[in-house]
């Protein structure tokens, strides 16, 4: 590498990881972690999601280092808001996470019956066994979006594939999905 990382400019750096150049990576990553650090933190006050961010964010900038146009912004303004985009989307699962469980906690009976939780069980396992018999780009992208809860942008940016081609995976997955699990009932049934 002929590029003095010390003196050299985010632009600069940002070309360079575009060339796969980890010590660009490594330089932009000791310029601006602490700060984007500082923004994750301040947004969810929990030190292990921010940590978790940062590491998605500068994974991202790695693997799709193009998406910084310097014409719009600094890097650094660039990386907060990656950052702050990546902390809302968690703030937004844990809520409704949250609230989900608050809400079954709510809704169910006080004595939840042992035959409702085997039934839950059985559920389950038959889910995970279809989702483990998709083709594995559907499998992937179908993780992503509902175990991850990822959005369909992204899931593209994750895979770096186009969102048209997730969403018509997803569709796909979950076309297949459906049958699975029809056809597990119906088997049931029978029997």
């Amino acid at each position: 590498m002929s590029l003095d990382l010390s003196t050299a400019s985010d632009g600069s750096l940002a070309m360079a990881v575009a060339r796969w150049e980890e010590e660009a990576l490594a330089e932009i990553y000791r310029r601006h972690a602490a700060s984007i650090l500082g923004l994750a933190n301040r947004l969810l006050r929990d030190s292990r999601l921010a940590e978790d961010v940062v590491q998605e964010v500068f994974v991202r900038f790695w693997h799709r280092p193009e998406r910084f146009d310097p014409d719009r912004g600094s890097l650094r303004a660039f990386l907060a808001a990656e950052t702050h985009g990546r902390a809302v989307d968690i703030m937004r699962t844990e809520d409704s996470r949250r609230r989900r469980e608050e809400n079954d906690a709510a809704a169910a009976p006080l004595g939840a019956t042992i035959e409702h939780e085997i039934i839950e069980g059985v559920l389950a396992a038959r889910v995970r066994r279809a989702v483990a018999g998709l083709p594995s780009e559907e499998k992937q992208a179908v993780e992503l979006a509902y175990f991850d809860g990822l959005t369909y942008r992204q899931v593209a940016d994750v895979l770096t594939e186009p969102e048209g081609t997730v969403k018509s995976r997803i569709r796909r997955a979950l076309g297949r999905l459906e049958r699975e699990l029809m056809a597990a009932e119906r088997s049931e049934e029978l029997t």
